[in-house]
């Protein structure tokens, strides 16, 4: 297979271009250059949101691509336009983000999704990505295009700082908020499992929307968090702690306890940890346990060559300040 991975340099993209690369494929890259791609790999440099950025792509025939944009749907648009006639496949890496709020509990690719278009620039993260689906089945039509909406996504090269987060603060050892209910369920997928699932896909010629997660219930909130002490050898005092009593000391779900949402916040819940994916597990999805991504994504961030990409953004977590004050430190 010669796979085009528009990207490729960090988390979902990176993932699909190691497990490609691992197949035997002919993968080239096409990004801006910054960072350099996995082993294996040739890169092709541009900007695509630049008018001249996708020069480097106006030669060259490919199997299948795999776009992983988050952004405006015009840049999906124009890159997908571009390759039509020379790719035989677009996947495009999407989200459950698109579906329309607020979800029903157990939702499938069935479900209403939000308003958009192939031509929109600055929208919301949930309108990007459904008007990026717009754009590629709109120029490969639905027969040639492949939506991947996924759901949580863990493990190395994890660039949003979710179980990094973790990981780093068990380590530090003490005292660690842990928030309640102990068997609180969690959904997510690993993104190498992610990237496998989607590679066979794209070989099969797979098409139409699949909620990509693992199965409701995969772990739970206790599992993962005596997992990441055990994996970093810390000593860390997990402190369970109600759910009611974390919100009303003013701390967000999700955002400052990443991973985390109480079944009490019932519309977020159902969103992230209430998926169907009884179609992507017809068609050959199998996620790895927890203790795998945990063991594997500490590996990643004790590792000396993580120049493949950013450094983790940050953008959440608990101060810890406020996570003495909620336990009486």
């Amino acid at each position: 297979m010669r796979l085009l991975v528009l990207g490729g340099t960090e988390f979902a993209g990176r993932a699909v271009a190691e497990a490609a690369v691992g197949r035997g494929w002919e993968v080239t890259l096409f990004n801006r250059g910054r960072r350099e791609g996995p082993a294996g790999t040739r890169g092709l440099v541009g900007d695509r949101t630049r008018a001249d950025g996708l020069e480097a792509l106006r030669d060259g025939e490919w199997d299948a691509v795999v776009d992983t944009w988050a952004a405006a749907p015009r840049v999906v648009r124009d890159s997908a336009r571009l390759l039509a006639g020379r790719v035989g496949h677009y996947t495009y890496v999407s989200s459950c983000s698109v579906y329309a709020w607020p979800p029903a509990v157990g939702f499938d690719e069935s479900a209403p999704v939000v308003e958009s278009s192939a031509d929109a620039e600055d929208v919301p993260y949930a309108e990007a990505k459904r008007g990026g689906e717009l754009a590629v089945t709109e120029a490969f039509g639905e027969e040639r295009s492949l939506l991947v909406r996924a759901g949580l996504l863990l493990g190395p090269w994890e660039n949003i700082d979710r179980l990094p987060w973790w990981l780093r603060r068990i380590r530090r050892g003490g005292p660690v908020l842990a928030p309640g209910p102990r068997d609180n369920a969690l959904q997510y997928i690993d993104i190498r499992d992610l990237a496998e699932w989607t590679l066979s896909a794209a070989e099969a010629g797979r098409s139409g929307p699949y909620n990509l997660v693992g199965e409701p219930g995969h772990t739970t909130m206790e599992e993962l968090l005596t997992v990441c002490a055990e994996v970093t050898g810390s000593s860390a005092e997990l402190r369970w702690t109600e759910p009611e009593a974390i919100v009303e000391a003013g701390i967000e779900p999700w955002t400052q306890l990443p991973v985390w949402v109480p079944r009490t916040e019932t519309e977020l819940y159902n969103a992230v940890y209430r998926v169907s994916v009884g179609k992507a597990l017809a068609a050959g999805l199998r996620c790895r346990p927890v203790r795998e991504t945990v063991a594997d994504t500490w590996e990643w961030m004790l590792s000396a060559d993580r120049s493949g990409g950013r450094p983790p953004r940050r953008a959440v977590g608990l101060a810890p300040e406020l996570e003495a004050k909620v336990l009486g430190l």
